[in-house]
């Protein structure tokens, strides 16, 4: 029997978030500021890696929405989008 597609994506994903030394269900939690401060954590871990903790912890964001697709509903979608809005103001940039 075939995985569902479902799982195979939210497999996908958990297994890419274990490998970016992501927070556990950092995309799921309600507050965008919440989410921001988690993914600036995890790209400040990650500056051996990358030169650019913001560019790190934007295109992780980025990376979810995009990898996430039709599976987020508006509001996610719409919370998640807040969320980058917060990474802005947490590296005070505006791009």
């Amino acid at each position: 029997m075939a995985t569902p597609k479902s799982k195979r994506w939210s497999k996908a994903v958990t297994e890419t978030s274990h490998a970016l030394d992501l927070e556990p269900g950092v995309f799921t939690r309600k507050d965008p500021r919440a989410i921001a401060r988690s993914l600036k954590r995890s790209a400040e871990r990650s500056t051996e890696r990358k030169s650019d903790p913001y560019r790190s912890a934007m295109s992780m964001l980025t990376f979810y929405i995009n990898r996430a697709g039709s599976n987020l509903s508006k509001e996610e979608r719409e919370r998640l989008e807040r969320a980058k809005d917060e990474l802005r103001k947490l590296y005070r940039r505006s791009d």
